[in-house]
């Protein structure tokens, strides 16, 4: 099979129905269910595990970072692999299948079913998080250099759109769960698994579009004649390592890694906090928390678009860090904020922010990193997403759990943000660019 047609019409949009079919996980699956775990699952009381009693947000900013604890330890490896065997899109599948059926799972959860909600959770959002290095591995096989933005954009447009839609039928069956002789909690449980079927559904069509070019490498000669998962693992670390040794050579990629590491924390703070922020701390009704997710994907995708355009404009980077302004000022307005109609502006806000930060940092990134390489350049992109998604999660649930407030954990977000943007206006992607083109990995 030859290359992947770049930019080819067929091929980006068999990628972008990816971001369409697994945004359903993150606006039903993340958006219902931290709801659904703090105002059902968990007691009032809260919840005893391991002998201590923990809130819920608590709960889940714990089960948030280790989710990316595991990510952290397995992606660059996995992605090595990947592009040794050319198994990218295997390797999506796996993951994207698993964490489908996980999300589906969750139907089955209840009152009182903390640690069983938490693993499934755990297995299912690993699933979301590793099949998007292999997504986010395709990108610079789809797309030329010159349409790297726009692409990007469009596939979280793609996915805004669709997570939106499955949203909204989310959201109308709990809102209207009466119509259809539903209980809320039920309707609730049934929209956290139909999101998982959606998921699972368009990812086995987009799979049918988009293909993979076989690979031209061999296995070493001291690998051959050994089982063939060792000598996978064992090329997929050598690789690692040898790309880490190389990497750890070249500023300007890891200044971005870095900075976006650090401004990606606060980011995914508030996203995967969001919710529970809202039940826990603000008392706003589930319905007022849902419209506002709702908002959020709407807006999102016409906030990608608008900073693609802004990034031919002004540049890359400059309109990652005009993002990064508009985060700073989330979270300063989100600790100040009372009522119900504050939390669906700031929606809108967050959802222009995260539309354009998202978007624009994958293509950034995708433009410094060898195309033949891109899976174990995408594990390590993937480090320094999850690793930020560690720490954010946890420091916002201990800063919560000691301050027994997370008002004071929302607003110490902004220290992220700050030190994000001082990171990446250090950052030169002509020399990455050129280090790249001059095969300097």
């Amino acid at each position: 099979m030859p290359p992947l047609p770049k930019d080819d019409p067929r091929t980006v949009f068999g990628w972008c129905m990816y971001d369409w079919a697994n945004s359903a996980y993150i606006t039903t699956a993340v958006g219902i269910l931290p709801i659904f775990f703090a105002s059902t699952v968990v007691p009032k009381e809260g919840a005893v595990l391991f002998g201590n009693t923990y809130r819920a947000d608590t709960l889940w900013g714990f089960t948030v970072g280790l989710a990316g604890v595991i990510s952290f330890a397995f992606a660059p490896v996995l992605g090595a692999i990947a592009d040794f065997s050319s198994a990218k899109k295997r390797f999506l599948m796996s993951f994207a299948y698993t964490g489908a059926l996980f999300c589906m799972l969750l139907y089955f959860v209840s009152t009182g079913d903390v640690l069983r909600t938490l693993i499934f959770f755990l297995i299912s959002q690993i699933g979301f998080v590793n099949a998007n290095i292999f997504y986010d591995a395709f990108l610079p096989h789809v797309a030329s250099d010159e349409r790297l933005d726009r692409t990007s954009a469009r596939g979280y447009a793609f996915g805004y759109i669709g997570g939106g839609v499955q949203f909204s039928l989310a959201l109308a069956l709990v809102s209207l769960n009466d119509t259809f002789g539903l209980s809320k909690e039920h309707a609730a449980r049934l929209g956290i698994a139909l999101a998982g079927l959606w998921w699972l559904g368009f990812t086995i069509y987009s799979m049918r579009i988009l293909q993979e070019a076989p690979s031209a490498e061999v296995l070493p000669e001291k690998y051959r004649g050994r089982p063939r998962l060792f000598a996978y693992l064992a090329v997929g670390i050598s690789r690692t390592w040898r790309t880490t040794v190389r990497a750890a050579r070249f500023r300007h990629l890891v200044l971005f890694l870095i900075a976006f590491m650090m401004y990606n924390e606060g980011i995914q703070t508030v996203i995967n906090m969001a919710t529970t922020y809202g039940t826990v701390e603000l008392k706003l009704p589930a319905a007022a928390l849902m419209v506002t997710l709702l908002i959020i994907q709407f807006v999102a995708m016409p906030g990608s678009l608008l900073f693609s355009w802004l990034a031919g404009k002004i540049g890359t980077r400059r309109s990652i860090v005009v993002a990064l302004l508009i985060w700073c000022c989330v979270v300063v307005y989100a600790y100040f904020m009372q009522h119900t109609w504050q939390f669906f502006m700031l929606g809108m806000v967050v959802g222009i922010a995260m539309g354009g930060s998202q978007s624009l940092s994958r293509s950034y990134y995708s433009s410094m990193v060898p195309p033949e390489a891109s899976a174990e350049f995408f594990g390590f992109y993937t480090v320094f997403s999850k690793f930020s998604a560690i720490w954010g999660p946890w420091v916002f649930a201990l800063i919560t759990h000691f301050a027994q407030s997370a008002r004071t954990a929302i607003i110490s977000l902004i220290v992220f943000f700050v030190i994000g943007v001082i990171l990446l206006s250090l950052v030169d992607e002509k020399q990455a660019r050129r280090a790249r083109t001059e095969g300097a990995f």
